[in-house]
């Protein structure tokens, strides 16, 4: 450091040290710097550990055929022509028909998607199908579920008329998808079925929703009924005024193995011809 020179006369000079700052006052900034850094580190190092993992949140669409097929006969491999075993396509037994599954998790936007699917007049979406645990008992009975749904042979309320256009359902999850990924994807590959995702983006509005169709389910707050999937104003509101209570401990470890589930789910049907759609995607455009 520079030291000051003081001259009085030209036989005196008098040399003065510059003032010295506080070693503690030193030591507290490279504290405070030392501490800056690691914690500007951590969150870097977060971020990159989060987005190397967990990708699905930077998903919007995408549709990405199989590499197992030959791209030039794609459209072949996705369009069928079912001889239903309990009635007769008659005039439009030539006409083409589309499979598809859409894959999804409870309180996820998946009935109200079907139901838009459903306003189609030539397309079918028959329902949680897989409820009903007798139907995925085991892969046979996976199969065999699946083979009347795409034979047009599976009657439900959506079912629409022999020139049905679109077949197909809605399937959770939770509901033999990942017990059976390999065997079902397969499937899909085999009988050019595409596999919609539905998720969605705000997994605490989710949780919320779970814990109060739960709740629902027992109370019965609406005239002593259950409904999962409400249709109209009133009905939301009064379902809206029960405030569930969520575990605060185990938020983050819930919330992240929904995440997790999702990923696996895309990793498992990546060979498969899919699209990826959200709920919140949808409820801005449901052109989209």
């Amino acid at each position: 450091m520079a030291e000051y020179i003081c001259v009085l006369n030209k036989d005196t000079i008098i040399i003065k040290p510059a003032k010295k700052t506080p070693i503690l006052l030193r030591m507290i900034v490279l504290v405070f710097a030392m501490v800056c850094g690691v914690y500007i580190c951590s969150v870097c190092l977060k971020q990159i550990s989060t987005n190397s993992k967990i990708k699905i949140q930077d998903i919007q669409v995408i549709e990405r055929p199989s590499p197992d097929v030959d791209h030039e006969n794609l459209q072949i491999s996705t369009v069928h022509y079912p001889n239903p075993e309990t009635f007769s396509r008659a005039e439009c037994a030539q006409n083409p028909v589309r499979y598809f599954a859409i894959l999804s998790m409870q309180r996820s936007g998946s009935g109200w998607f079907e139901t838009l699917l459903n306003s189609h007049v030539n397309v079918s979406s028959n329902g949680e199908i897989f409820s009903v645990l007798d139907r995925r008992i085991n892969i046979s009975s996976i199969t065999q579920t699946l083979d009347k749904v795409y034979n047009l042979d599976w009657f439900t309320s959506a079912s629409k008329n022999e020139c049905s256009a679109a077949v197909g359902f809605k399937w959770m999850l939770n509901q033999g998808v990942m017990q059976h990924h390999k065997e079902i994807s397969d499937y899909f590959n085999r009988r050019g079925v595409s596999a919609i995702f539905l998720f969605r983006r705000n997994l605490l509005r989710r949780m919320v929703s779970v814990l109060a169709n739960s709740y629902d389910r027992h109370a019965k707050l609406l005239n002593g009924t259950h409904k999962s999937h409400v249709h109209s104003t009133e009905e939301a509101e009064t379902l809206a005024k029960y405030k569930p209570m969520i575990n605060s401990t185990l938020l983050i470890s819930d919330l992240k193995e929904v995440e997790i589930t999702a990923t696996k789910a895309l990793e498992y049907f990546n060979s498969t011809r899919h699209i990826v759609l959200y709920y919140e995607d949808l409820i801005k455009n449901p052109t989209v």
